[in-house]
């Protein structure tokens, strides 16, 4: 390695853009879920216009869930 170069393995590149995914889900929850699906962009979607909770939490649950993509 070059001095000074900033690289990242695999397995912190995953937590990075976990942490990054959880953020935006909390911040703006249909954004963290667009390449899930359209469904459930709908879903998150719909649910943050209800309220920012019900949005964030299904978000979150989107994110955690190892059966889908």
């Amino acid at each position: 390695f070059e001095k000074g170069t900033f690289a990242l393995s695999l397995s912190e590149e995953i937590v990075f853009m976990s942490l990054i995914r959880v953020l935006l889900a909390i911040i703006f929850p249909p954004l963290s879920v667009v390449d899930k699906g359209c469904g459930s962009f709908l879903i998150v979607f719909i649910l943050t216009g209800l309220g920012w909770i019900p949005g964030v939490l299904a978000a979150l649950i989107i994110l955690n869930n190892t059966n889908g993509q």
